[in-house]
């Protein structure tokens, strides 16, 4: 599986002799086969896979009227206490604490609000932001989690019209620029009560939700919104076919899928 995507798991064999055979030639070809794909990257460099996925779908929201923001990666722990997050909630004992008063960032939501709120004062009409970057949680190890991983947030404020019908047009949009097929559902939240997920052949890939919202007070929002979240990692898995987010990740053992060392 470090070299290859395809589950074997199921396969049955007579012999532990032919079992090993097999093993052997397997492995002998996925090796040949990871070397080949690292020539192939070395002979005609390319922007990295995770790069290619966040220019695809920054172009297409930004075609669609949202800007690109950066915010900050270290939060105040008081901004997530707006969002209900505070000692007992299941998402602050995941959090990478720097001290007393600060964390890496465990989602984009907190610093998306201040921004969305500070444009409402220059416009009028809907504020329509997004913001791509990496999200930092204490996570068991797992084919489909990191502890550092990469969200891209959109939100859209004051949508004209119905938010729900706004959120799912932007999901489409999104999903659209990766290229993949999706279903959507509604689940309980920690955080929002409520959300409308993204799945994939059953895998989670983005939660969205829509405002108004008992969160919204606390951030002086009082206008109905539409947001969803995506996780590009485990996005970019499933398009390619990666047998686990390690290999679609920030690494150093792993480059486009193929591995390095």
């Amino acid at each position: 599986m470090e070299y290859g995507d395809e589950d074997r798991s199921g396969d049955s064999f007579e012999s532990a002799a032919e079992r090993d055979s097999v093993f052997s030639r397997c492995v002998s070809e996925l090796v040949s086969r990871n070397e080949d794909g690292i020539s192939e990257l070395i002979a005609h460099p390319r922007r990295n896979d995770l790069c290619g996925i966040e220019c695809a779908i920054a172009d297409r929201l930004v075609a669609e009227g949202f800007i690109e923001v950066r915010t900050p990666t270290i939060v105040s722990l008081s901004s997530l206490e707006k969002m209900g997050i505070t000692e007992g909630h299941p998402l602050y004992r995941q959090m990478f604490l720097i001290d007393e008063r600060r964390c890496l960032r465990p989602m984009l939501a907190p610093n998306l609000y201040v921004v969305m709120r500070r444009l409402r004062d220059h416009t009028d009409g809907p504020v329509r932001i997004f913001e791509i970057g990496s999200c930092f949680r204490k996570e068991s190890k797992s084919s489909r989690h990191l502890e550092e991983f990469t969200m891209m947030n959109l939100v859209e404020l004051g949508p004209d019209g119905d938010a729900t019908g706004h959120l799912r047009s932007w999901i489409s949009a999104v999903m659209d620029a990766v290229g993949l097929d999706y279903t959507l559902s509604r689940e309980e939240s920690d955080v929002y009560v409520e959300t409308l997920d993204v799945e994939v052949d059953g895998v989670e890939v983005a939660s969205g939700a829509v405002g108004p919202h008992p969160l919204d007070p606390a951030h002086d929002i009082h206008e109905p919104w539409a947001g969803v979240g995506f996780g590009l990692e485990r996005l970019l898995m499933l398009r390619d076919g990666r047998s686990g987010i390690r290999k679609t990740s920030r690494s150093l053992s792993y480059l486009d899928g193929y591995r390095i060392g």
